[in-house]
């Protein structure tokens, strides 16, 4: 594991309640693309249903983060892509039985008109740190 500054609230800013302003360290850097909520063969897991949607992409990411030899306390950045904001919270619950409060990364949710496939809620990024 990468050694991860967290600066959760800078000089005038407020306290980030749900992730961290700033992480920044140094490193081996890992993008992992946006992940879906489809299972090994490629099928939809949850439709309608964004709590399972969001443990299907949480899944999906970190056995692409393991691939990198990288685990979510690696991970620096998330950005969230959900067709509702109402989503978030299942969201945040799933993300919240992989990453511990005290190392959330820094995060950015957007709400998108439509993704590859309306029967998708939501898609999820990640960026990662690991040691040189």
């Amino acid at each position: 594991m990468a050694e991860l500054t967290r600066i959760s609230a800078p000089d005038g800013v407020a306290p980030a309640a749900a992730y961290t302003h700033v992480v920044m360290g140094t490193g081996r850097f890992v993008a992992v693309s946006g992940q879906l909520a489809l299972d090994e063969d490629g099928k939809l897991v949850g439709a309608g249903d964004p709590a399972a949607q969001a443990r299907q992409v949480f899944e999906n990411l970190r056995r692409c983060l393991a691939s990198a030899g990288a685990t979510f306390d690696d991970v620096v950045k998330l950005t969230f892509f959900v067709t509702d904001m109402a989503y978030m919270p299942a969201v945040r619950a799933a993300r919240d039985e992989h990453i511990s409060p005290d190392r959330l990364p820094a995060a950015s949710a957007v709400q998108v008109a439509a993704l590859v496939s309306p029967d998708f809620l939501m898609e999820i990024e990640a960026f990662a740190l690991l040691p040189e």
